[in-house]
């Protein structure tokens, strides 16, 4: 006797949640089918921050220039800035002209004394760079009942510094309880990106002048941007001085960055030697060579050039981490594609179903042809078990909204029955496909 061999595998005609490929198959797979917890947390505490009123803001105005809603962020009323030397409090705050939120910073007791000073500020709206936040224009008011200076940046929510992160008491106190430094894997991602956004502010002919712990924020999973940009060109302003002078400082500021992070012992009056011998103790000799360069003297040849040469080899380890995290977050977006599709899919079906006041109209579901569509209801969400328990069955509903959303081609059949069991369908679900499309026609 002849026995068949099995049946040929094939892919099947419908849409289905697709497996995520081998490369980013890390979660289980129920779990695939969406965003992953920890992403959904980072995004809804973003949109929370972008929206929370706290209500502290009175004694704010109501509008500056463009803007309204101011909400402080951090300290309404902070102390003399040591990078500024003013008070400069900054505030989230909505515009009129596009929507979008804002964060300005107020230099407190400013008062303009020479137009050229705004010069700057052009320049600097024309860089837009993954690394730095973005200015978007400045002006003088007096909407505070005082002379101040407002610079306005994009906004980005939940954010943190890096003093915040790594230089506060207690951070420092819980690295020397487990006698752990800073990864040199994080120090290594900061060193590219904040050296990737000096090379284009001194490529503009530009300089940061504000590179300090305070003002780089931590906006995403390692992810920084140098803040502040812009503001000392206004408020320090000097046409005598050479912009490569400034420079030279950005590059000294860069190294007391990192010496500040590799050794949280250090103490300002203490020459950089003993900080440099740790880091070749506790990090590579290469940490150590670049650090060591940006702490020497002036040079006419000293620029971010070298810098990044120095940090050449490393830059690929940054570069292999950027595309890995960006084919987790592409996976995670095609499995939120799919839920949107279905998502629609079920306004559709929950507009159909359920119209008492059209009984009896053959056009809806309780009579006629689309009396279908709510045994297809029944039969996606409203199975029970032997047991006599409902089934709580997610691969069941996601599967079977999908053949559904696919259903102009899918000529599979199943099997629909009544809630008293008097009734059975036997349909294919472009039959199903058909009665939703006609309902609308």
């Amino acid at each position: 006797m002849y026995i068949g061999g099995p049946a040929p595998i094939r892919v099947l005609d419908q849409h289905l949640y697709t497996a995520p490929l081998p490369h980013v198959a890390t979660r289980q797979p129920m779990h695939s089918f969406f965003i992953p917890d920890d992403v959904r947390r980072m995004i809804h505490a973003r949109q929370e921050a972008t929206y929370a009123n706290p209500g502290i803001s009175a004694g704010l105005p109501s509008e500056v220039h463009v803007y309204h809603s101011l909400v402080p962020l951090g300290n309404p009323n902070p102390s003399i800035s040591r990078v500024y030397h003013h008070p400069a409090p900054v505030y989230r705050a909505n515009s009129t002209v596009d929507g979008n939120v804002y964060a300005l910073r107020r230099i407190e007791g400013f008062k303009l004394s020479n137009e050229a000073a705004f010069s700057a500020v052009e320049a600097w709206r024309q860089i837009r760079h993954a690394n730095i936040v973005g200015l978007r224009e400045a002006f003088t008011t007096k909407a505070f009942n005082d002379n101040s200076l407002v610079i306005v940046y994009d906004f980005h929510p939940n954010s943190t510094t890096i003093a915040d992160e790594w230089l506060s008491p207690e951070a420092v106190n819980r690295r020397r309880q487990s006698v752990q430094p800073i990864p040199e894997r994080i120090i290594w991602s900061y060193v590219i990106q904040i050296a990737n956004a000096l090379k284009a502010v001194h490529t503009a002919g530009l300089a940061v002048r504000t590179l300090d712990a305070t003002k780089v924020l931590i906006t995403g999973k390692n992810r920084i941007r140098i803040n502040g940009v812009g503001i000392l060109d206004v408020l320090a302003f000097d046409s005598n001085t050479s912009v490569h002078l400034f420079q030279q400082d950005d590059l000294l500021n860069f190294g007391q960055l990192l010496i500040s992070l590799c050794c949280d012992f250090l103490q300002p009056s203490q020459h950089y030697s003993a900080g440099l011998d740790y880091i070749g103790r506790a990090y590579s000799l290469d940490l150590k060579q670049l650090v060591g360069y940006l702490l020497g003297k002036p040079t006419a040849l000293k620029s971010i050039d070298e810098v990044l040469r120095l940090a050449g080899p490393r830059i690929l380890n940054e570069l292999d981490a950027i595309q890995t995290y960006n084919d987790a977050l592409e996976n995670d977006l095609g499995a939120e594609v799919e839920n949107g599709r279905v998502a629609r899919l079920l306004m559709k079906l929950g507009f159909i179903n359920e119209r008492p006041e059209f009984e009896m109209d053959p056009q809806w579901s309780e009579s006629g042809d689309r009396y279908v569509l709510k045994l297809f209801r029944d039969y996606v969400f409203h199975q029970v078990g032997p047991d006599g328990k409902p089934v709580l069955d997610l691969s069941h509903v996601l599967t079977t909204l999908n053949k559904l959303d696919a259903g102009a081609r899918s000529r599979e059949k199943i099997m629909l029955v009544s809630r008293d069991s008097q009734s059975c369908l036997v349909v294919e679900y472009r039959d199903i496909y058909k009665c939703i499309e006609s309902a609308y026609r």
